[in-house]
Protein backbone atom coordinates (compact mmCIF):
# COMPACT_ATOMS: atom_id res chain seq x y z
CA UNK A 1 0.00 0.00 0.00
CA UNK A 2 1.28 3.51 -0.91
CA UNK A 3 2.68 5.66 1.70
CA UNK A 4 0.78 8.08 3.27
CA UNK A 5 1.77 12.00 1.44
CA UNK A 6 1.94 13.89 4.25
CA UNK A 7 5.64 14.55 5.00
CA UNK A 8 5.10 14.11 8.57
CA UNK A 9 3.78 11.45 8.49
CA UNK A 10 6.42 10.13 6.39
CA UNK A 11 8.86 11.44 8.49
CA UNK A 12 8.21 9.87 11.64
CA UNK A 13 7.63 6.36 9.76
CA UNK A 14 11.58 6.65 7.87
CA UNK A 15 12.93 8.10 11.36
CA UNK A 16 11.59 4.70 13.53
CA UNK A 17 11.70 2.51 10.56
CA UNK A 18 9.38 0.56 12.45
CA UNK A 19 6.26 -0.18 10.14
CA UNK A 20 8.27 -2.76 6.80
CA UNK A 21 7.21 -0.53 3.99
CA UNK A 22 6.95 -4.47 2.25
CA UNK A 23 3.98 -4.77 4.46
CA UNK A 24 2.33 -1.60 4.16
CA UNK A 25 -1.22 -3.03 4.50
CA UNK A 26 -0.47 -1.80 8.29
CA UNK A 27 -2.26 1.70 7.61
CA UNK A 28 -4.43 3.13 10.55
CA UNK A 29 -8.27 2.60 8.93
CA UNK A 30 -9.42 2.99 11.95
CA UNK A 31 -10.56 7.45 12.18
CA UNK A 32 -7.41 10.19 12.27
CA UNK A 33 -7.90 9.82 16.54
CA UNK A 34 -6.35 6.53 16.23
CA UNK A 35 -3.96 7.98 13.20
CA UNK A 36 -2.90 11.12 15.17
CA UNK A 37 -2.18 8.53 18.19
CA UNK A 38 -0.50 5.86 15.88
CA UNK A 39 2.04 8.38 14.90
CA UNK A 40 2.63 10.47 18.20
CA UNK A 41 3.73 6.64 19.47
CA UNK A 42 6.03 6.27 16.30
CA UNK A 43 7.89 9.27 17.24
CA UNK A 44 8.11 8.33 20.99
CA UNK A 45 9.26 5.63 20.14
CA UNK A 46 11.76 6.46 17.32
CA UNK A 47 13.96 8.66 19.63
CA UNK A 48 14.67 5.67 21.70
CA UNK A 49 15.90 3.78 18.09
CA UNK A 50 19.55 3.78 17.51
CA UNK A 51 21.29 3.79 13.96
CA UNK A 52 20.95 0.41 12.65
CA UNK A 53 23.81 -1.57 10.91
CA UNK A 54 25.53 -0.80 7.75
CA UNK A 55 24.41 -3.88 6.37
CA UNK A 56 20.94 -3.13 7.27
CA UNK A 57 20.79 -0.13 6.60
CA UNK A 58 21.43 -0.85 2.65
CA UNK A 59 18.81 -3.71 2.71
CA UNK A 60 16.67 -0.83 3.81
CA UNK A 61 17.45 1.38 1.36
CA UNK A 62 16.85 -1.35 -1.14
CA UNK A 63 13.58 -2.36 0.07
CA UNK A 64 12.18 1.19 0.12
CA UNK A 65 13.50 2.39 -3.05
CA UNK A 66 11.41 -0.84 -4.71
CA UNK A 67 8.29 -0.38 -2.54
CA UNK A 68 8.00 3.37 -2.30
CA UNK A 69 4.28 4.21 -3.32
CA UNK A 70 4.04 1.21 -4.75
CA UNK A 71 1.17 -1.44 -4.00
CA UNK A 72 2.16 -4.86 -1.96
CA UNK A 73 0.14 -7.27 -2.86
CA UNK A 74 -0.48 -10.55 -3.35
CA UNK A 75 2.33 -12.23 -5.84
CA UNK A 76 -0.49 -14.06 -7.85
CA UNK A 77 -2.29 -10.55 -9.11
CA UNK A 78 0.43 -9.23 -10.72
CA UNK A 79 -1.27 -12.13 -13.55
CA UNK A 80 -4.60 -9.91 -13.65
CA UNK A 81 -5.28 -8.40 -17.28
CA UNK A 82 -6.99 -4.63 -17.81
CA UNK A 83 -6.14 -3.02 -14.80
CA UNK A 84 -4.31 0.02 -15.58
CA UNK A 85 -2.91 -0.11 -12.39
CA UNK A 86 -0.41 -3.25 -12.15
CA UNK A 87 0.85 -4.03 -9.08
CA UNK A 88 3.87 -4.80 -7.83
CA UNK A 89 5.12 -8.24 -5.92
CA UNK A 90 6.32 -7.88 -2.47
CA UNK A 91 9.99 -6.44 -2.15
CA UNK A 92 12.53 -9.30 -1.35
CA UNK A 93 15.05 -9.43 0.98
CA UNK A 94 18.15 -10.65 -1.00
CA UNK A 95 19.53 -14.13 -0.51
CA UNK A 96 22.43 -12.91 0.16
CA UNK A 97 21.53 -10.94 2.92
CA UNK A 98 19.72 -14.27 4.75
CA UNK A 99 23.12 -16.61 4.00
CA UNK A 100 24.78 -13.97 5.81
CA UNK A 101 22.60 -13.88 8.21
CA UNK A 102 22.38 -17.59 8.92
CA UNK A 103 26.45 -17.85 8.33
CA UNK A 104 26.95 -15.23 11.23
CA UNK A 105 23.80 -16.67 13.69
CA UNK A 106 23.22 -20.06 12.88
CA UNK A 107 26.52 -21.40 11.86
CA UNK A 108 28.54 -19.71 13.91
CA UNK A 109 31.38 -22.34 15.16
CA UNK A 110 30.17 -22.48 19.38
CA UNK A 111 32.71 -24.33 21.54
CA UNK A 112 30.51 -23.18 24.36
CA UNK A 113 27.51 -24.78 26.47
CA UNK A 114 24.95 -22.84 27.87
CA UNK A 115 24.50 -23.42 31.35
CA UNK A 116 21.69 -20.89 31.76
CA UNK A 117 18.53 -22.79 33.85
CA UNK A 118 19.70 -22.59 37.14
CA UNK A 119 23.14 -21.94 39.42
CA UNK A 120 25.28 -25.25 39.95
CA UNK A 121 23.61 -27.28 42.95
CA UNK A 122 27.25 -26.64 44.48
CA UNK A 123 30.06 -24.32 44.10
CA UNK A 124 33.15 -24.33 45.59
CA UNK A 125 34.46 -20.76 43.84
CA UNK A 126 34.14 -17.27 45.60
CA UNK A 127 33.32 -16.13 41.82
CA UNK A 128 29.53 -15.69 40.99
CA UNK A 129 28.53 -18.19 38.33
CA UNK A 130 28.29 -17.05 34.93
CA UNK A 131 24.66 -17.24 33.19
CA UNK A 132 25.74 -15.56 29.79
CA UNK A 133 24.77 -17.61 27.02
CA UNK A 134 28.50 -18.75 26.01
CA UNK A 135 29.56 -18.86 29.41
CA UNK A 136 31.22 -22.26 29.80
CA UNK A 137 33.66 -23.87 28.10
CA UNK A 138 32.13 -27.49 26.44
CA UNK A 139 36.37 -29.13 25.95
CA UNK A 140 36.59 -28.53 30.20
CA UNK A 141 36.22 -25.21 32.97
CA UNK A 142 38.82 -23.58 34.44
CA UNK A 143 40.02 -24.96 38.00
CA UNK A 144 37.81 -22.77 39.90
CA UNK A 145 34.98 -22.39 37.75
CA UNK A 146 31.32 -22.47 39.27
CA UNK A 147 30.57 -24.48 36.52
CA UNK A 148 30.50 -28.34 36.31
CA UNK A 149 33.12 -30.15 34.99
CA UNK A 150 32.61 -31.79 31.64
CA UNK A 151 33.44 -35.97 31.38
CA UNK A 152 36.50 -36.84 29.87
CA UNK A 153 35.05 -39.30 27.38
CA UNK A 154 32.69 -36.34 26.33
CA UNK A 155 35.43 -33.89 25.80
CA UNK A 156 37.02 -35.81 23.65
CA UNK A 157 33.98 -36.61 21.41
CA UNK A 158 33.19 -33.10 21.15
CA UNK A 159 36.20 -32.23 20.36
CA UNK A 160 36.57 -34.62 17.66
CA UNK A 161 33.24 -33.43 16.65
CA UNK A 162 34.53 -29.79 16.38
CA UNK A 163 37.69 -30.76 14.79
CA UNK A 164 35.87 -32.66 11.80
CA UNK A 165 33.31 -29.69 11.33
CA UNK A 166 35.81 -27.22 11.03
CA UNK A 167 37.63 -29.08 8.32
CA UNK A 168 34.18 -29.04 6.74
CA UNK A 169 33.83 -32.66 7.22
CA UNK A 170 30.19 -32.58 8.20
CA UNK A 171 29.18 -36.10 7.83
CA UNK A 172 31.86 -37.14 10.30
CA UNK A 173 31.02 -34.18 12.29
CA UNK A 174 27.33 -35.65 12.88
CA UNK A 175 28.53 -39.33 13.76
CA UNK A 176 30.56 -37.75 16.60
CA UNK A 177 28.23 -35.83 17.55
CA UNK A 178 25.65 -38.23 17.55
CA UNK A 179 27.96 -40.64 19.55
CA UNK A 180 28.45 -37.70 22.44
CA UNK A 181 24.30 -37.49 22.46
CA UNK A 182 24.84 -41.06 23.00
CA UNK A 183 27.16 -40.57 25.91
CA UNK A 184 25.11 -38.35 27.55
CA UNK A 185 22.20 -40.74 26.96
CA UNK A 186 24.02 -43.26 29.08
CA UNK A 187 24.88 -41.05 31.82
CA UNK A 188 28.54 -39.66 31.06
CA UNK A 189 27.74 -35.81 30.51
CA UNK A 190 29.33 -34.16 33.75
CA UNK A 191 32.22 -35.94 35.92
CA UNK A 192 30.09 -35.80 39.11
CA UNK A 193 26.69 -35.67 39.00
CA UNK A 194 26.33 -34.89 42.68
CA UNK A 195 27.61 -31.25 41.94
CA UNK A 196 25.19 -30.37 39.21
CA UNK A 197 22.15 -29.50 38.85
CA UNK A 198 20.13 -31.71 36.33
CA UNK A 199 19.56 -28.81 34.30
CA UNK A 200 22.86 -28.81 33.73
CA UNK A 201 22.80 -31.94 32.22
CA UNK A 202 20.07 -31.04 29.59
CA UNK A 203 22.15 -27.95 28.62
CA UNK A 204 25.19 -29.94 27.48
CA UNK A 205 22.45 -32.36 25.98
CA UNK A 206 20.88 -29.15 24.14
CA UNK A 207 23.91 -28.02 22.76
CA UNK A 208 24.68 -31.31 21.17
CA UNK A 209 21.20 -31.79 19.31
CA UNK A 210 21.95 -28.15 18.32
CA UNK A 211 25.57 -29.32 16.79
CA UNK A 212 23.76 -31.67 14.53
CA UNK A 213 21.24 -29.32 13.50
CA UNK A 214 23.91 -27.35 11.96
CA UNK A 215 25.75 -30.41 10.65
CA UNK A 216 22.48 -31.57 8.69
CA UNK A 217 21.86 -28.28 7.37
CA UNK A 218 25.48 -28.20 6.04
CA UNK A 219 24.63 -31.88 4.50
CA UNK A 220 21.07 -30.56 2.92
CA UNK A 221 19.15 -32.70 5.10
CA UNK A 222 16.61 -30.21 6.82
CA UNK A 223 14.43 -32.64 8.17
CA UNK A 224 16.90 -34.64 10.06
CA UNK A 225 17.84 -30.98 10.89
CA UNK A 226 14.14 -30.15 11.97
CA UNK A 227 13.99 -32.95 14.35
CA UNK A 228 17.23 -32.71 16.38
CA UNK A 229 15.89 -28.47 16.53
CA UNK A 230 12.73 -29.26 18.21
CA UNK A 231 14.95 -31.18 21.45
CA UNK A 232 17.41 -28.43 21.33
CA UNK A 233 14.27 -26.25 22.01
CA UNK A 234 12.75 -28.87 24.40
CA UNK A 235 15.68 -29.20 26.24
CA UNK A 236 17.13 -25.51 26.34
CA UNK A 237 13.94 -23.56 25.23
CA UNK A 238 15.95 -19.88 26.24
CA UNK A 239 18.93 -19.99 23.85
CA UNK A 240 17.63 -17.56 20.80
CA UNK A 241 19.84 -19.89 18.85
CA UNK A 242 18.32 -23.02 19.08
CA UNK A 243 15.18 -21.31 17.96
CA UNK A 244 16.78 -19.52 15.11
CA UNK A 245 18.52 -22.59 13.84
CA UNK A 246 15.22 -24.45 13.80
CA UNK A 247 13.95 -21.39 11.93
CA UNK A 248 16.64 -22.29 9.27
CA UNK A 249 15.74 -25.52 8.58
CA UNK A 250 12.01 -24.44 8.22
CA UNK A 251 13.56 -21.64 5.18
CA UNK A 252 15.25 -25.17 4.07
CA UNK A 253 11.95 -26.57 3.81
CA UNK A 254 10.53 -23.91 1.99
CA UNK A 255 7.60 -23.37 5.46
CA UNK A 256 8.08 -19.58 5.73
CA UNK A 257 4.91 -18.80 8.22
CA UNK A 258 6.55 -21.83 10.82
CA UNK A 259 10.38 -20.18 9.95
CA UNK A 260 8.59 -16.98 10.91
CA UNK A 261 7.41 -18.14 14.17
CA UNK A 262 10.43 -19.29 15.10
CA UNK A 263 12.36 -16.64 14.27
CA UNK A 264 10.01 -14.34 16.52
CA UNK A 265 10.55 -16.35 19.45
CA UNK A 266 14.52 -16.52 18.87
CA UNK A 267 14.15 -12.43 18.80
CA UNK A 268 11.83 -12.15 22.47
CA UNK A 269 14.40 -15.04 23.89
CA UNK A 270 17.66 -12.88 23.26
CA UNK A 271 15.81 -10.34 24.64
CA UNK A 272 14.62 -11.91 27.37
CA UNK A 273 18.10 -13.38 28.38
CA UNK A 274 19.16 -10.12 28.48
CA UNK A 275 20.98 -10.06 25.23
CA UNK A 276 22.59 -6.11 24.19
CA UNK A 277 23.69 -6.04 20.72
CA UNK A 278 22.01 -3.90 18.66
CA UNK A 279 23.59 -5.72 15.56
CA UNK A 280 22.36 -9.11 16.47
CA UNK A 281 18.81 -7.72 17.27
CA UNK A 282 18.42 -6.32 14.08
CA UNK A 283 19.84 -9.32 11.93
CA UNK A 284 17.18 -11.46 13.95
CA UNK A 285 14.33 -8.94 12.89
CA UNK A 286 15.07 -8.81 9.58
CA UNK A 287 15.67 -12.44 9.28
CA UNK A 288 11.92 -12.85 10.64
CA UNK A 289 10.64 -9.68 8.07
CA UNK A 290 11.96 -11.92 4.85
CA UNK A 291 10.34 -15.24 6.28
CA UNK A 292 6.72 -13.53 6.47
CA UNK A 293 7.40 -12.02 2.73
CA UNK A 294 8.09 -15.25 1.73
CA UNK A 295 4.78 -16.64 3.53
CA UNK A 296 2.60 -14.13 1.90
CA UNK A 297 3.72 -13.80 -1.91
CA UNK A 298 4.10 -17.79 -1.86
CA UNK A 299 0.62 -17.89 -0.48
CA UNK A 300 -2.54 -18.26 -3.50
CA UNK A 301 -5.72 -19.03 -1.23
CA UNK A 302 -5.46 -16.02 1.23
CA UNK A 303 -4.30 -12.68 1.68
CA UNK A 304 -3.91 -10.49 4.44
CA UNK A 305 -3.97 -6.82 6.16
CA UNK A 306 -2.54 -5.50 9.09
CA UNK A 307 -4.32 -2.63 11.08
CA UNK A 308 -2.65 -1.00 13.74
CA UNK A 309 -4.60 -1.11 16.97
CA UNK A 310 -4.81 2.13 19.40
CA UNK A 311 -7.76 1.73 21.18
CA UNK A 312 -10.78 -0.93 21.60
CA UNK A 313 -12.12 -2.42 18.14
CA UNK A 314 -15.76 -2.79 18.24
CA UNK A 315 -17.89 -4.72 15.73
CA UNK A 316 -18.41 -1.48 13.59
CA UNK A 317 -14.56 -0.76 13.32
CA UNK A 318 -14.16 -4.57 12.54
CA UNK A 319 -16.92 -4.26 9.64
CA UNK A 320 -15.04 -0.92 8.64
CA UNK A 321 -11.67 -2.90 8.28
CA UNK A 322 -13.47 -5.78 6.08
CA UNK A 323 -14.65 -3.06 4.06
CA UNK A 324 -11.48 -1.97 3.55
CA UNK A 325 -10.01 -5.21 2.81
CA UNK A 326 -12.80 -5.84 0.16
CA UNK A 327 -11.46 -2.82 -1.52
CA UNK A 328 -7.56 -3.54 -1.98
CA UNK A 329 -8.24 -7.64 -2.20
CA UNK A 330 -11.14 -7.80 -4.31
CA UNK A 331 -10.16 -11.42 -5.26
CA UNK A 332 -10.31 -12.81 -1.37
CA UNK A 333 -13.55 -11.74 -0.28
CA UNK A 334 -15.33 -15.16 -0.19
CA UNK A 335 -14.98 -15.01 3.42
CA UNK A 336 -13.26 -12.29 5.35
CA UNK A 337 -11.87 -12.64 8.78
CA UNK A 338 -10.77 -10.53 11.60
CA UNK A 339 -8.16 -12.58 14.22
CA UNK A 340 -10.41 -11.54 17.32
CA UNK A 341 -7.97 -13.05 19.67
CA UNK A 342 -4.46 -11.41 20.74
CA UNK A 343 -2.94 -8.74 18.72
CA UNK A 344 -0.19 -9.05 16.23
CA UNK A 345 3.30 -7.63 16.46
CA UNK A 346 5.61 -6.94 13.35
CA UNK A 347 9.23 -7.40 12.56
CA UNK A 348 10.31 -4.37 12.95
CA UNK A 349 8.11 -2.96 15.65
CA UNK A 350 9.02 -5.31 18.45
CA UNK A 351 11.73 -3.09 20.25
CA UNK A 352 11.15 -5.06 23.65
CA UNK A 353 13.72 -3.45 25.81
CA UNK A 354 11.88 -0.25 25.11
CA UNK A 355 8.31 0.51 24.99
CA UNK A 356 5.81 -1.94 23.99
CA UNK A 357 5.77 -2.86 20.27
CA UNK A 358 2.64 -1.41 18.32
CA UNK A 359 0.05 -4.16 18.09
CA UNK A 360 -1.54 -5.15 15.13
CA UNK A 361 -4.72 -6.56 14.30
CA UNK A 362 -4.83 -9.48 11.52
CA UNK A 363 -7.21 -9.65 8.78
CA UNK A 364 -7.16 -12.33 6.37
CA UNK A 365 -9.10 -12.90 3.20
CA UNK A 366 -10.08 -16.23 1.66
CA UNK A 367 -10.80 -17.60 -2.04
CA UNK A 368 -12.27 -20.77 -0.61
CA UNK A 369 -15.18 -19.78 2.21
CA UNK A 370 -15.62 -23.30 3.28
CA UNK A 371 -12.16 -22.77 4.60
CA UNK A 372 -12.43 -18.98 6.13
CA UNK A 373 -15.60 -20.32 7.87
CA UNK A 374 -13.89 -23.03 9.50
CA UNK A 375 -10.99 -20.77 10.78
CA UNK A 376 -13.80 -18.24 11.98
CA UNK A 377 -15.94 -21.32 14.02
CA UNK A 378 -12.83 -22.53 15.65
CA UNK A 379 -11.89 -19.04 17.05
CA UNK A 380 -14.53 -19.05 18.97
CA UNK A 381 -13.59 -21.84 21.12
CA UNK A 382 -11.64 -21.77 24.52
CA UNK A 383 -9.48 -24.17 22.85
CA UNK A 384 -8.39 -25.34 19.27
CA UNK A 385 -10.29 -28.50 18.28
CA UNK A 386 -8.18 -29.84 14.86
CA UNK A 387 -11.61 -31.45 13.62
CA UNK A 388 -14.87 -30.96 12.57
CA UNK A 389 -16.59 -34.25 13.58
CA UNK A 390 -20.11 -34.41 14.23
CA UNK A 391 -20.18 -36.79 16.67
CA UNK A 392 -17.21 -36.51 18.87
CA UNK A 393 -17.66 -40.07 20.70
CA UNK A 394 -17.77 -41.70 17.21
CA UNK A 395 -14.30 -42.07 15.77
CA UNK A 396 -13.82 -40.85 12.05
CA UNK A 397 -13.52 -43.64 9.55
CA UNK A 398 -10.31 -44.16 7.71
CA UNK A 399 -11.70 -42.69 4.72
CA UNK A 400 -13.62 -39.83 6.63
CA UNK A 401 -10.40 -38.90 7.74
CA UNK A 402 -8.66 -38.78 4.20
CA UNK A 403 -11.79 -37.21 3.13
CA UNK A 404 -11.51 -34.45 6.28
CA UNK A 405 -7.52 -33.91 5.32
CA UNK A 406 -8.28 -33.55 1.49
CA UNK A 407 -10.58 -30.68 1.46
CA UNK A 408 -10.02 -29.31 4.65
CA UNK A 409 -7.08 -30.35 6.75
CA UNK A 410 -4.29 -29.52 4.59
CA UNK A 411 -5.77 -26.20 3.45
CA UNK A 412 -6.35 -24.89 6.91
CA UNK A 413 -3.15 -25.51 8.42
CA UNK A 414 -1.18 -23.17 6.15
CA UNK A 415 -3.45 -20.61 7.75
CA UNK A 416 -2.84 -21.69 11.46
CA UNK A 417 0.81 -21.18 10.71
CA UNK A 418 0.89 -17.97 9.50
CA UNK A 419 -1.69 -16.72 12.03
CA UNK A 420 0.92 -18.03 14.65
CA UNK A 421 4.05 -16.33 12.75
CA UNK A 422 3.32 -12.36 14.53
CA UNK A 423 1.59 -13.86 17.53
CA UNK A 424 3.47 -14.54 20.08
CA UNK A 425 0.83 -15.12 22.98
CA UNK A 426 -2.75 -15.86 22.74
CA UNK A 427 -4.79 -14.69 25.65
CA UNK A 428 -7.34 -17.59 25.73
CA UNK A 429 -4.98 -20.63 26.26
CA UNK A 430 -1.26 -20.46 26.88
CA UNK A 431 -1.34 -24.17 25.05
CA UNK A 432 -3.44 -23.54 22.19
CA UNK A 433 -0.57 -24.16 19.77
CA UNK A 434 0.39 -27.12 21.09
CA UNK A 435 -2.59 -28.49 21.33
CA UNK A 436 -3.38 -27.26 17.88
CA UNK A 437 0.02 -29.87 16.81
CA UNK A 438 -1.10 -32.54 19.11
CA UNK A 439 -4.49 -32.51 17.04
CA UNK A 440 -2.72 -32.15 13.82
CA UNK A 441 -0.40 -34.81 14.86
CA UNK A 442 -3.80 -37.18 15.60
CA UNK A 443 -4.82 -36.78 12.44
CA UNK A 444 -1.43 -37.76 10.45
CA UNK A 445 -1.58 -41.03 12.78
CA UNK A 446 -5.36 -42.19 11.54
CA UNK A 447 -3.78 -41.40 8.31
CA UNK A 448 -1.03 -43.82 9.27
CA UNK A 449 1.46 -40.72 8.28
CA UNK A 450 4.29 -42.13 10.91
CA UNK A 451 7.15 -40.19 10.19
CA UNK A 452 5.29 -36.88 9.99
CA UNK A 453 3.12 -36.90 13.45
CA UNK A 454 6.56 -37.82 15.17
CA UNK A 455 7.83 -34.90 13.84
CA UNK A 456 4.60 -32.53 14.30
CA UNK A 457 4.25 -34.31 18.16
CA UNK A 458 8.12 -33.26 18.63
CA UNK A 459 7.07 -29.36 17.56
CA UNK A 460 4.45 -29.21 19.94
CA UNK A 461 6.22 -30.43 23.07
CA UNK A 462 9.07 -27.97 21.67
CA UNK A 463 6.00 -24.99 21.58
CA UNK A 464 4.88 -26.66 25.03
CA UNK A 465 8.51 -26.18 26.42
CA UNK A 466 8.89 -22.06 25.53
CA UNK A 467 5.50 -21.49 26.58
CA UNK A 468 6.75 -20.42 29.97
CA UNK A 469 9.21 -18.14 29.11
CA UNK A 470 6.44 -16.49 26.68
CA UNK A 471 3.95 -15.73 28.90
CA UNK A 472 2.32 -15.99 32.75
CA UNK A 473 0.72 -18.91 33.38
CA UNK A 474 -1.86 -19.94 35.19
CA UNK A 475 -1.67 -23.44 38.05
CA UNK A 476 -4.47 -24.59 35.61
CA UNK A 477 -2.22 -23.90 32.44
CA UNK A 478 0.61 -24.93 34.20
CA UNK A 479 -1.01 -28.47 35.02
CA UNK A 480 -2.48 -28.77 31.72
CA UNK A 481 1.23 -27.99 29.76
CA UNK A 482 2.54 -31.16 32.23
CA UNK A 483 0.20 -33.35 31.16
CA UNK A 484 0.26 -32.67 27.21
CA UNK A 485 3.86 -33.21 27.65
CA UNK A 486 3.53 -36.14 29.50
CA UNK A 487 1.19 -37.50 26.83
CA UNK A 488 2.97 -36.19 23.96
CA UNK A 489 6.19 -38.07 25.22
CA UNK A 490 3.67 -41.40 25.52
CA UNK A 491 2.77 -41.24 22.06
CA UNK A 492 6.26 -40.77 21.01
CA UNK A 493 7.51 -43.78 22.78
CA UNK A 494 4.62 -45.99 21.01
CA UNK A 495 2.40 -46.43 24.08
CA UNK A 496 -1.70 -46.32 23.50
CA UNK A 497 -3.02 -43.06 22.34
CA UNK A 498 -6.29 -43.73 23.89
CA UNK A 499 -7.49 -40.96 26.82
CA UNK A 500 -4.75 -38.34 25.73
CA UNK A 501 -5.41 -34.79 26.99
CA UNK A 502 -6.68 -33.61 24.09
CA UNK A 503 -9.03 -36.03 23.04
CA UNK A 504 -10.50 -35.72 26.24
CA UNK A 505 -10.43 -31.53 25.62
CA UNK A 506 -12.41 -32.81 22.23
CA UNK A 507 -14.71 -34.67 23.78
CA UNK A 508 -15.52 -31.93 26.51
Amino acid sequence: QQMRSSKESYVAANKLNDIPEALQEVKNHLGEGAADNTMERIKKTGKKKKKQSNDIDKASRKRKSESHEKLAVKKETILETGNPLIPTPLSHIPLKILTDIETELVYTDEENISFEFAEPAVSTSTQPARRDSEAADALGTPAGSALPQIDRRLQTTLREASACYRQKNYAAAAEQFSTALELCSKGAAIDNAFESSPEDISSIASFIETKLVTCYLKLKKPDDALNHSYRSIILNPTYFRNHLRQAAAFRCLERYSEAARSTMIADYMYWLTRGTEQHISKLIKLYWQAMIEEAITREVSFSVMYTPFVTEVNADKINKIKDIFAKKHPDYVEHIYTDPHGLHILPQTAEWPSLPPQKYLLTLGFRNKHIGKILERWSSRKLPVFSERKAPFSPLTREETKRYWDYTGKKIVPVMDFIRSTKLTDNLCACSRGIEKLHYASLLGRLQRVEEQSQVINQAMAELATVPYLQDISQQDAELLQSLMADAMDTLEGRSDKGRVWNKIQKV
